[in-house]
């Protein structure tokens, strides 16, 4: 499963005497990923999963945990773009280019 992080602030209070929920565990080393290119509106696919256009990839990043995950950019009119990446705990940012070659009239 692929998570994108947004940072988010969590606040947590009780009542006196409520009960309170278990700390919630932090999520494991991961590797980021930047794309940038064009098509803008391109779809950008992890691993199956959809995570939104090139540009908000490009602006964002995903965070990949461990292991070897493929990459899939497309957008109507193009041919697609495929990419397999071995992500590592701790790795440097890695930035690829996308740049989607038009389908023949």
């Amino acid at each position: 499963m692929v998570r994108i992080r947004i940072a988010a602030l969590a606040i947590a209070g009780a009542a006196a005497g409520a009960a309170c929920a278990p700390p919630a565990t932090a999520p494991g080393p991961t590797m980021s990923l930047r794309l940038l290119g064009s098509p803008a509106d391109a779809t950008v696919i992890v691993d199956d999963q959809a995570i939104g256009t090139l540009d908000f990839v490009a602006a964002h990043g995903v965070a990949l945990p461990p292991g070897v995950h493929h990459l899939t950019v497309k957008a109507a009119g193009y041919f697609p773009w495929d990419h397999e990446v071995i992500a590592q705990a701790g790795a440097p940012l890695l930035r690829l280019e996308v740049a989607l070659a038009p389908l023949p009239d």
